[in-house]
């Protein structure tokens, strides 16, 4: 196993997320800048724009609030992330929270009314069923400052 990262690649302060915006984590910095990361952004492996329309996951699909069924572009972000942490032999991610990709433990219900519910995104389902520990950033810095122990 290697001793890299994967990190959703907007908490390393890359503008990839829906908005164009990012989700800059100060300790993600840290660890990107100390080499110790390989950013993704599933959605643009998925080949969709940044910006683009906000999406949630409602069950096995993913639908964009104009109600476009994104899901493709989704599953095909979710199996280029997996490739990407086989090929660094990853055993370790920390995912964006809330996302319906990089969700972990909790997403937005799929109503577009702000509700989180119990679930994962599509990326973070795939990459625990492959054998990867996924942690939101959240539970990600509580490990780093551990570590800095």
């Amino acid at each position: 196993m290697s001793d890299k990262i994967l990190v959703s690649a907007c908490l390393a302060g890359c503008k990839c997320r829906y908005d164009g915006g990012s989700e800059e984590a100060g300790y993600i910095v840290e660890l990107t800048n100390s080499k110790k990361t390989v950013l993704v952004c599933p959605e643009q492996l998925g080949e969709m724009s940044t910006p683009r329309a906000p999406s949630e996951r409602k069950g096995d699909k993913v639908v964009s609030i104009d109600g476009t069924d994104v899901t493709n572009q989704f599953m095909l972000g979710a199996n280029k992330t997996l490739a990407c942490a086989k090929e660094n032999k990853i055993a370790f991610a920390i995912m964006k929270s809330d996302s319906p990709s990089c969700g972990c433990g909790k997403i937005y219900n799929g109503d577009f009314d702000g509700t989180l519910v119990d679930g994962n995104g599509v990326t973070v389902d795939l990459l625990i069923d492959n054998g990867v520990k996924i942690m939101n950033e959240v539970e990600g810095e509580l490990w780093y400052e551990q570590t800095k122990k």
